[in-house]
């Protein structure tokens, strides 16, 4: 079988937040092995905001496969974390696009602000599918008329499944992608 080198672009703050508000909890090393399995991901990114209380979150990440991108957050006037990560997102992406890093890429996110990146992949023969994480995709990637999946259609894979747990532990890691 030929090895393929595809990455997948991972908007973690729209994917988190994207799942819960379909009301589960998605298992990330599933999602790192589907990603793998169904997409052959060789490499991938998950952009996130940096905020030092979510170190095991981090280490959790990365120990499921992906590679983190972080992005430095500042705080709005009413102290929530704010960590836009939508143009480092684009700019490595078209990097490793024109460095030829990958054979095909993947985009996770339902945020309209990726139309331009979807557009300049496919002018570039590169694109390979958007995934979704809720079912309220933009209609700017909509209606494109790529090859879209929504992880709601997944959830029956990627769902997490709490492990039988010694007393007051419960085996999950926390912290926000923001």
């Amino acid at each position: 079988m030929e090895k393929k080198n595809n990455f997948a672009y991972i908007d973690g703050a729209n994917l988190h937040k994207g799942i819960k508000g379909l009301g589960w909890a998605m298992d990330y090393k599933r999602f790192r092995i589907w990603l793998r399995e169904k997409y052959f991901i060789k490499r991938a990114y998950i952009f996130i905001g940096l905020v030092s209380k979510n170190k095991d979150l981090y280490n959790f990440l990365q120990e499921a496969g992906f590679t983190l991108v972080f992005k430095e957050t500042t705080c709005d006037g009413e102290g929530k974390i704010k960590g836009n990560c939508d143009a480092d997102l684009v700019l490595k992406a078209t990097i490793d696009c024109y460095e030829r890093q990958f054979d095909k890429a993947v985009i996770v996110s339902s945020d309209g602000d990726y139309a331009g990146l979807v557009k300049f992949f496919r002018q570039k023969g590169v694109f390979l599918s958007l995934i979704s994480p809720n079912d309220k995709c933009s209609i700017l990637l909509r209606k494109l008329n790529i090859p879209l999946t929504y992880l709601s259609t997944q959830r029956n894979k990627l769902i997490y499944r709490q492990k039988e747990k010694a007393p007051d532990t419960d085996g999950t890691v926390t912290g926000s992608f923001s």
